[in-house]
């Protein structure tokens, strides 16, 4: 298929194109190699702010207010909306679509909601590419909300310039506020709902946390994750109110001031690096488990190895390790 006029419409800022290129890397890998090969040279201007947090913290309400308050800065602002998908029936409901309906009417405003299709991390396969597409899109800013499951969402970490987390009053103790995961990877700290009883207390809970030092030490030498936190950057910590606004002018300051430090210091180079490993790294697993699920339900020796294993006269380890052979891949 030529996908030309769409992407030429698409460097124009043609929202019918923007929303046809993200349907078709949605569904077809094949696609969006095509897609993305062809509008790579457009991509890398869009500020990528990541939001994430468990359910009930108020995400979708949060993302509304904070896009009028970008839109009323002259920013074009793209969102993604990452839903979780039924195991059982593999469909979503993308609910986000239903609570942002004010912005829908905006000016300058792209949504796009999308099932992650049981990806782990928070987000969906295709989420890297929808970010590429609607920065070839023109956007100024892209908002991407993750599904929010809780602490194990850590991929946004690797997609977004500036992580925000989103905490309110009375949603986990004190010790949820310094486990592991999730609160390693933020850059801002949002205590949402910020006129319940409690606020304080959870601002307090996330300061201890930052004190006891969890937050990821950088290090020149090789670590476990090329994503290591900056330890000259400590996150910033802002109350808000989602419903009224209020105190989001500070948010942005801050979001302001992360974004001129990853520049001043040199960090977004790296940032940028790391991406592009992880993005791959991505992408080559994905190829090849398709390869391995393909082998695996059209090829008869697949069936005379099961057999060898259910009879013990094979471990899954031998399997697999004949399975690399058959794919090549030693």
């Amino acid at each position: 298929m030529d996908y030309s006029n769409l992407i030429e419409n698409l460097i124009k800022g043609d929202t019918r194109a923007a929303a046809r290129l993200i349907t078709l890397v949605e569904n077809d890998i094949q696609a969006a190699e095509k897609i993305i090969n062809s509008i790579y040279k457009y991509t890398g201007n869009a500020y990528i702010l990541g939001i994430t947090g468990a359910p009930g913290s108020g995400k979708s309400t949060f993302i509304s207010n904070l896009t009028k308050k970008l839109i009323s800065q002259g920013k074009k602002i793209g969102i993604v909306c990452v839903d979780p998908t039924s195991p059982l029936s593999g469909g979503a409901l993308l609910g986000d679509r239903i609570r942002m309906k004010e912005n829908f009417s905006l000016e300058n405003v792209f949504i796009r909601s999308m099932a992650n299709r049981m990806q782990l991390g928070g987000l969906a396969r295709a989420t890297e590419d929808v970010i590429k597409i609607l920065d070839a899109y023109g956007c100024d800013i892209i908002l991407v909300e993750t599904v929010g499951v809780g602490q194990s969402e850590v991929d946004i970490f690797k997609s977004a310039h500036t992580v925000v987390i989103l905490l309110v009053p009375g949603l986990g103790d004190d010790i949820q506020a310094i486990k592991a995961g999730i609160m390693e990877i933020t850059d801002i700290f949002v205590v949402n709902k910020m006129d319940l009883d409690g606020a304080d207390k959870k601002v307090a809970e996330i300061m201890q946390m930052l004190e006891l030092g969890m937050n990821f030490k950088y290090s020149e030498e090789k670590t476990d994750s090329d994503f290591a936190k900056i330890k000259q950057w400590t996150p910033e910590i802002v109350k808000v109110n989602s419903i009224t606004g209020e105190n989001f002018d500070s948010l942005l300051e801050l979001i302001e001031k992360h974004k001129k430090y990853l520049k001043s210091s040199k960090i977004i180079d790296s940032y940028k690096i790391n991406r592009i490993k992880s993005e791959t790294s991505q992408i080559l697993k994905y190829k090849i488990t398709k390869k391995v699920e393909k082998l695996l339900s059209s090829n008869s020796v697949i069936d005379d190895y099961i057999k060898l294993v259910m009879d013990k006269s094979m471990d899954p380890y031998s399997m697999a390790n004949l399975i690399i052979k058959l794919l090549g891949l030693e």
